[in-house]
């Protein structure tokens, strides 16, 4: 049988470090933004496809940034 790779659908704040460059403060600061833009509630998670929707990075791209 082939194994099917499942991706991580949930974003950190230390993802986004990795995909930007930037300080991962800045970035928990970015996805409580889109939290608040999303009207979701502190303990919610940011999905990978809510945050190419909000960044306009690609779905595609993210996930290759994603490590377990």
């Amino acid at each position: 049988m082939m194994k099917v790779k499942l991706n991580r659908i949930c974003i950190y704040p230390k993802d986004v470090q990795r995909i930007s460059g930037k300080s991962e403060k800045s970035h928990r600061c970015l996805l409580k933004k889109i939290r608040e833009h999303l009207g979701k509630e502190k303990h919610q998670f940011i999905t990978t496809e809510e945050l190419a929707n909000y960044t306009g990075i690609s779905l595609e791209l993210i996930q290759q940034y994603l490590t377990d």
